[in-house]
């Protein structure tokens, strides 16, 4: 199947005017696809297991430094 003919999902909390600030999912067989919205034509591959721990780990905070505003200096 060609990522062009694939149903993307989008978060709701997705932001910006254009619609360009968000992560898009979708699966294809037994892969996770994941892709930025302005550069589709990226995709990263997974699994349902990895998805899932990685999901677990943003629930937990683990990522939350990641979104921060660096320092200023």
């Amino acid at each position: 199947m060609k990522h062009d003919e694939i149903q993307w999902q989008k978060s709701s909390h997705s932001s910006g005017g254009d619609g360009g600030q968000c992560i898009e999912i979708a699966t294809e067989g037994d892969t996770v696809l994941l892709r930025e919205s302005d550069t589709p034509g990226t995709v990263v591959t997974t699994t349902p297991e990895k998805l899932r721990a990685f999901l677990l780990g943003i629930k937990a905070g683990e990522f939350d430094h990641f979104t921060e505003a660096p320092p200023e200096g």
